[in-house]
């Protein structure tokens, strides 16, 4: 598929600077941010797959680490989801000042205790149309989910019962417009065949779906 636009880009975040991959297709309908779980990256072969069918279905990606290589060998900074929140929120703010990406709705896609940190997020950013948690562990901000006031979708393996249960407690804690998706048969991971394609085509639907209607004045 062709890219109008496709580069290694360099996010200033504080002191550092964190790798991520920009991509977006000619007539974007919006750029989804994907925030990865722990012990994963930009390179997540996964969150890869997803993004890539979003951009055949016209969606701009932005996949980058959260952590840089040094801060993701202490363990525990995998689970710091504010310090990754807020990591989230300036990597949004950088993107929205790009050119390429003025004006474009912006949503999140995350995974597993990625999908934590983008809830938190699009609970401070009103800029955020849309947020998709897939296998997340939203139970780890339980006190921001009363306050996230876009759609929200829940995707989660029916064969992963712990994370099932987390995330059936939480989502009692939306008042947005929300949805809940058991996919039948999946794992944690949505390593079965065909699984991850299912947990694609839901996302942009959901995107699709919930892109702000802009009028003219």
């Amino acid at each position: 598929m062709e890219l109008e636009y496709h580069k290694e880009v360099s996010i200033p975040v504080e002191d550092i600077r964190l790798k991520g991959e920009l991509s977006i297709p000619k007539n974007p309908k919006g750029i989804i941010i994907f925030s990865h779980g722990s012990g994963s990256s930009r390179l997540s072969k996964r969150n890869q797959m997803v993004a890539n069918h979003l951009q055949e279905k016209g969606f701009g990606t932005l996949l980058f680490d959260l952590l840089s290589p040094e801060e993701d060998k202490d363990y525990q900074n995998r689970f710091a989801i504010d310090v990754l929140a807020e990591r989230l929120e300036a990597a949004t703010l950088w993107l929205e000042k790009l050119p390429v990406a003025r004006d474009l709705p912006l949503g999140y896609f995350g995974a597993s205790t990625g999908a934590a940190s983008a809830l938190k997020a699009a609970a401070n950013l009103p800029q955020i149309f849309a947020v998709v948690s897939r296998g997340g562990r939203p139970d780890l901000v339980m006190g921001d989910l009363p306050m996230i006031n876009i759609p929200t979708l829940f995707m989660v393996g029916s064969l992963d019962y712990q994370v099932l249960q987390l995330n059936q407690k939480a989502y009692q804690q939306l008042s947005c417009l929300k949805k809940f998706e058991i996919i039948d048969g999946a794992t944690h991971l949505f390593d079965e065949p065909g699984k991850l394609e299912v947990v694609a085509d839901l996302a942009v639907e959901w995107f699709k779906n919930h892109i702000p209607v802009v009028h003219e004045s």
